[in-house]
């Protein structure tokens, strides 16, 4: 049993170090400029990922309740502006459409409607509007659809 003790306490250090395969970290979650900005290239490898590590249980925890009861979280929310390019191919949106951004994002339309696109531009503005939901434009020709998103 005494030599068990030691394993177990490898094993344990080995899961608790071990990040989530589909979080992106914090590196990937801010832009390169915000990244410098807030000193984070200054971080060993080891605490950017016990930074990882301590995110992914804040996100999984208190930020939810931090989003109903923060009014600067709210305004923040309400602020919204994301600039991004749709990955692969962009031929609009046609009912169920997900749109998989740039940004590591994927948002899926969430209104009825189609808007058959052929050109190669693919930049998209996601913003939030008056009444709380989001709403995509694509740049070039001006069209807009409900979209909700899919990872958090």
């Amino acid at each position: 049993m005494r030599h068990l003790f030691p394993l177990c306490l490898a094993f344990t250090a080995a899961l608790a170090s071990a990040q989530p395969k589909d979080f992106p970290g914090i590196e990937q979650l801010m832009s390169p400029e915000d990244f410098r900005a807030a000193g984070l290239d200054k971080l060993s490898p080891a605490e950017r990922e016990a930074l990882n590590r301590w995110l992914v249980g804040y996100t999984a925890g208190e930020a939810q309740a931090l989003r109903e009861s923060s009014e600067e979280v709210k305004q923040a929310e309400q602020d919204i502006r994301i600039e991004a390019e749709v990955k692969g191919d962009f031929s609009g949106w046609s009912g169920d459409t997900l749109f998989p951004l740039d940004n590591g994002q994927l948002w899926r339309q969430r209104l009825d409607g189609r808007f058959p696109y052929s050109g190669s531009d693919r930049r998209v503005v996601i913003e939030k509007n008056f009444f709380g939901f989001f709403r995509l434009t694509h740049v070039e020709s001006g069209k807009s659809i409900g979209v909700t998103r899919v990872n958090q």
